[in-house]
């Protein structure tokens, strides 16, 4: 196999919790996160999947609650269980050799959306001066790396749905390239305001089971009608094998390939045939120096939208055949969007350390024209020797990554 690069800490803020054992526990009862939101109330659709007790206040102080949007708040709180799961602190570390990759998509929609309408009511001398920095998607890195310390390369990847995927791809190449000897990469995305939820559901994307939003989410399933959005933040310290066992720490598992693709077809339809997404596994599976039927476990993409879930699935199956478990765990957490790809490669990793595939939520009745292993209703034990975890994106944005055991 291809040298990999070492996950050597996972941070998790998600609506299955906070902390990777919350995170782990709530999806191995493939138990849906979604519930009725208040904050959409009278909306086509009212419900979403959030993070549950979630106080800035408390977790970062009464500073950090006020001045920062709420995506960068979950991923300073997901940045610093990470940097402490990984052994490392702000003062142990040369903070010029360490980077910061994290997806975003949407910004600070929430500030932005509160300030316009002050600017309605009250004219610009109502205007928050902190209205830029609270919507800027780059202040997710700047405040992150402000936050740990970290004066190396600061980046925001924003591909869609793909980002947090793209962030640890990129990592990974920082790394590889001797530029930084720790990267934090991951994502962070918290967008669920009504305008951002009106657009969702114009274009059809969302689930409209409101009366029951606990089972809206149903990836793969034959009556699955569209995504639950939801809130996240994910990241995954990363650094050289060698340099992690230098220092005796534990590494979880290895980022050992990635593939990234541009479908090239549609603003938000993704190609009909999986083209893009297929060659984006193929180039991951050939950067790891692996074979398909290495590959024991996918946690897919699987956003439980029709189109997406057909067109992914025949491309699974066509690229690996009917040989590994898959799962999406969106059937539980919901989609969130640009910290999709990263939570999901975080639960990844925690799939081939624990040699476990977690259930598919919400998974009743397989639609027959996916002809995949999908692990549903229990979790399921098996020794991993490869896993992948695939990302798409609107603009046709592709990633996919390669994760093996330590």
């Amino acid at each position: 196999m291809a040298d990999g690069i070492a996950v050597t800490g996972l941070g998790l803020v998600t609506p299955a919790g906070s902390g990777v054992a919350e995170n782990w526990d709530r999806l191995l009862t493939g138990r849906s996160c979604a519930t009725r939101d208040t904050s959409l109330d009278g909306m086509p659709v009212d419900f979403t999947a959030r993070v549950p007790g979630f106080d800035a206040g408390e977790l970062l102080g009464g500073f950090a609650s006020w001045q920062l949007e709420r995506f960068v708040q979950l991923a300073i709180v997901a940045s610093r269980m990470a940097i402490e799961d990984a052994g490392w602190d702000r003062d142990s570390w040369d903070g010029a050799r360490v980077g910061v990759v994290l997806g975003n998509s949407l910004g600070g929609a929430a500030a932005f959306e509160e300030q316009y309408q002050e600017l309605r009511d009250g004219g610009p001398g109502r205007v928050s001066p902190l209205m830029i920095t609270k919507y800027m998607p780059n202040m997710l890195a700047g405040y992150v790396a402000i936050d740990c310390g970290a004066t190396g390369p600061g980046l925001v990847t924003a591909t869609a749905c793909a980002s947090g995927a793209t962030a640890v791809g990129t990592a990974r190449d920082l790394l590889r390239s001797g530029a930084c000897d720790i990267v934090l990469a991951g994502a962070s995305e918290s967008a669920l305001t009504p305008t951002v939820m009106a657009g969702l559901t114009k274009m059809g994307a969302l689930s409209r089971s409101r009366d029951a939003p606990e089972h809206a989410a149903r990836p793969f399933d034959a009556e699955r009608d569209g995504f639950v959005a939801a809130e996240a933040a994910g990241v995954l310290v990363l650094e050289r094998p060698e340099d992690a066992r230098a220092r005796g720490a534990t590494v979880r598992a290895v980022v050992r390939g990635y593939g990234a693709t541009s479908d090239a077809h549609h603003a938000t339809a993704p190609d009909p045939q999986g083209r893009g997404i297929e060659r984006a596994l193929r180039d991951a599976l050939a950067d790891a120096d692996v074979s398909a039927r290495d590959i024991g476990h996918v946690n897919a993409h699987g956003t439980a939208t029709p189109m997406n879930d057909v067109i992914e699935g025949r491309m699974l199956r066509r690229v690996l055949g009917e040989g590994p478990a898959v799962t999406s765990t969106k059937g539980v957490t919901g989609h969130a969007l640009a910290a999709a790809g990263a939570i999901e490669a975080a639960y990844t990793v925690l799939a081939v350390q624990h040699g476990t595939v977690p259930p598919t939520g919400n998974l009743k009745n397989q639609d027959p024209r996916i002809d995949l292993d999908v692990v549903t209703g229990e979790p399921r034990r098996t020794r991993i020797e490869a896993a992948a975890s695939t990302s798409l994106g609107f603009g046709g944005h592709n990633a996919a990554l390669v994760v093996t055991p330590a």
